[in-house]
């Protein structure tokens, strides 16, 4: 078996890749990436019943693995570099040759894959980490899954501008309820529950927007959306209407939220092969 772990500032990932096959996935979350790192490995190894025998080959990935030096537990551990870990583990089971990684975590990245060749475009300050910040300033909330199910109840039209709400006929390609200005009909009495559906419905479509941006200048259709933000309730159907009013298809995997540490355990395959 090959672990693949993702190590972020506070998170950590890990999956196992035995015989070609994800074997389980998890992720804890500590104070600091060292303690979330063996405290994951602990766990994975405990819950699973693995033998150290059996682990073959130990891949770390994540920016929390900079702070990681040597073999782990005895073991060959090595590093794969996290734009490339996106890309494999994106890909994985995909049957896409050309595509854009789209990794939404704190941040958003974006990864174009030709036949092969990773390219890192680019990114956003956008994502996560977006939500968590505006989600303390405005709700005074640091529960997400309590913002998360508030903007479920909440209406977007309620605090966005719509092309509708300023035209009364279609402009060309854009439908009467697309946005023209997120949160250009907002006030003062705006309800929570709206502000909260404004908020990640602006996230969502930034990155969309991008996407749109990217495939213009590249060609490429197929978007895979990976991290934190591809799990979001809401993430579908904001992702469709946008694929539909740009002519793009949005791929949200199995295991989303493990792609960069499969990736790295899949590198190790790659690399041995």
């Amino acid at each position: 078996m090959i672990l693949g772990i993702d190590v972020g500032g506070s998170t950590t990932k890990i999956v196992g890749v035995e015989d070609g096959q994800i074997r389980s996935a998890q992720s804890i979350v500590a104070a600091d990436p060292v303690t979330s790192l063996f405290g994951a490995l602990g766990k994975y190894i405990y819950d699973n019943g693995i033998d150290l025998s059996d682990i073959s080959r130990i891949m770390l990935t994540g920016v929390g693995s900079a702070y990681v030096d040597g073999n782990l537990y005895g073991l060959p551990t090595g590093k794969v570099e996290e734009f490339t870990a996106n890309a494999i583990g994106a890909g994985h089971g995909s049957g896409l040759d050309r595509m854009v990684v789209v990794s939404m975590g704190t941040g958003t990245s974006f990864i174009s894959v030709d036949h092969g060749k990773f390219t890192h475009l680019g990114g956003l300050g956008i994502g996560g980490g977006t939500l968590q910040g505006l989600s303390k300033i405005i709700f005074k909330a640091s529960d997400l899954d309590y913002v998360i199910s508030m903007a479920m109840r909440g209406t977007v039209s309620s605090v966005d501008l719509q092309i509708g709400d300023i035209c009364r006929e279609e402009l060309p390609g854009l439908p009467l309820d697309a946005t023209a200005s997120n949160f250009g009909k907002a006030d003062t009495a705006a309800q929570a529950e709206d502000v909260a559906a404004g908020v990640i419905n602006m996230i969502l479509q930034t990155v969309g927007s991008a996407a749109n941006f990217i495939s213009l200048g590249t060609g490429i259709k197929d978007f895979v959306l990976i991290g934190n933000l591809s799990l979001l309730p809401q993430c579908r159907s904001v992702f469709d209407r946008i694929g539909r009013l740009y002519g793009l298809d949005f791929h949200i995997p199995e295991h989303t939220l493990y792609r960069t540490a499969l990736g790295a355990a899949l590198y190790a395959l790659k690399d041995n092969g």
